[in-house]
This record gives structure tokens, sequence and C-alpha cells, in this order.
């Protein structure tokens, strides 16, 4: 076993979870089976891969900046439940 059950309840304590006996036993297997997996990764060979953030290739998929006509106030406030002076009226949210 990779983490013993101790382990297991002093993370839980850092963590501020209160976790039952049979909790206790399901995450000790369970976190148990995880560094299982990683250890087996760790035996990849994977000197002389260049390490990526991403699988596939990433692109900036931003379009290109064009100037149009703006909605114009009228418009904007148009379904405003309230406004005054050309802007949206709200209610209050600090005191």
């Amino acid at each position: 076993m990779k983490i013993t059950r101790s382990e297991v309840e002093h993370v839980a304590r850092l963590a501020r979870l209160a976790l039952q006996d049979d909790e206790l036993d399901t995450l000790t297997g369970q976190m148990d089976a995880i560094l299982g997996y990683v250890e087996k990764l760790n035996e990849l060979k994977t000197e002389g891969i260049t390490p990526t953030s991403h699988a596939v290739p990433m692109e900036n998929a931003f379009r290109p900046d064009e100037v149009k006509p703006s909605l114009g106030v009228e418009r904007a406030l148009a379904n405003a439940p309230d406004a005054a002076a050309g802007c949206f009226k709200v209610p209050k949210v600090i005191e």
C-alpha cells in the first residue's frame, strides 16, 4: 500500500473533513489506486519528448477588430427597467 489510513486521516484533518470509518477505508483504497497509477506513469520513457500544455496545437481564435456602428443610447436603454440621464439606474447595493 502506498498510503496508509493514518495518512488519509491526517489529510482529512488538514482539510477539516469529518469522515466516518467506512469513508476513511474507501478513500484509503481510492487514493492508493490513484498513487499506484501515478507510479505506473512514472515508468514511461519520456526522455527527448518536448513538454506540451495541449495535445493538439492551439491557435488564437480571436477575430480581427472591425469598426462598426454602435448600438446607441436610446436602443440600449429601450428595455431597461429604469434609466436616468442616459444611464442604467440600478438599486443601491452598498450602504
